[in-house]
């Protein structure tokens, strides 16, 4: 935003993108969602959800700029924003690589904030990963008992939904070893029926505890022939504050896949 004055007001309609803003300047921060839940207690007005955000509300707000997601947020409402004269900035997100550039967008070019040290130690713990066994470089750290697995990774049941291809979550289980079964599907979240997941074409079922709250009692009884980890939705998912800690948070829940 050169030659521009920086926004002082902002309203983010991405749980992921309210808590990156909130952990670097949260005096920025006039509206979020219903769904930003990080950091915790946060005080901040709440303009509906992320797929159906309150544009009066908004607009009420007087923000000078919004955030925003391509696959968390409809056109619709976005294109309601900016014909009601506010300023939208569209994140994509879809590998990590693409979220640390994204990130220094939304907080340095958008908000107009130094690089936050948090971001830098992100990217140092993702880094500090051994290479992929796909690229013939075997793991250097135990921990990672996940390694050269085939998962599942349903993200709903009723009906079953897992990741398929070009997602961000797809793009951090490979980071830590983990091919998605579905990776190379026609569609991103593709429907599957239980039965074909169970088909042996995999080793291993992920199951996050978000968009839907898999647990130990629900989600691993539907796979009786796999190894099931229980991850953190968030560490899996969310791209911001949480990456620092994610790869160690995924790694253990992967080890534990029993």
């Amino acid at each position: 935003m050169t030659g521009q004055r920086s926004p002082r007001r902002v309203v983010s309609l991405v749980p992921s993108l309210t808590e990156a803003v909130a952990a670097s300047a949260p005096e920025l921060l006039v509206g979020v969602t219903d769904w930003c839940s990080h950091p915790a207690g946060l005080d901040v007005p709440r303009i509906g959800g992320t797929k159906n955000p309150d544009v009066g509300r908004i607009a009420a707000l007087a923000p000078e700029l919004v955030i925003a997601n391509e696959e968390e947020n409809r056109p619709q409402d976005l294109d309601a924003l900016r014909a009601a004269g506010l300023s939208v900035l569209v994140t994509e997100v879809r590998t990590l690589d693409q979220a640390w550039r994204e990130l220094a967008r939304v907080l340095v070019t958008g908000c107009g904030l130094p690089r936050p040290e948090w971001l830098d130690a992100a990217e140092a713990a993702w880094r500090e990963l051994p290479v992929p066994a796909a690229m013939g470089v075997s793991p250097a750290r135990t921990e990672l008992r996940a390694w050269g697995r085939t998962a599942v990774v349903p993200v709903w049941r009723r009906p079953w939904m897992v990741l398929g291809r070009d997602t961000f979550a797809g793009d951090v289980l490979s980071r830590l070893g983990v091919r998605n079964r579905y990776a190379d599907h026609t569609e991103r979240y593709p429907r599957i029926p239980l039965d074909e997941l169970n088909a042996g074409a995999a080793d291993l079922v992920v199951l996050p505890d978000e968009p839907y709250r898999f647990s130990a009692e629900d989600g691993p009884e539907a796979f009786p022939g796999l190894p099931a980890a229980l991850v953190s939705g968030r560490s899996l998912t969310w791209y911001g504050p949480s990456l620092v800690t994610a790869p160690a948070v995924l790694a253990q829940a992967l080890a534990g896949a029993r």
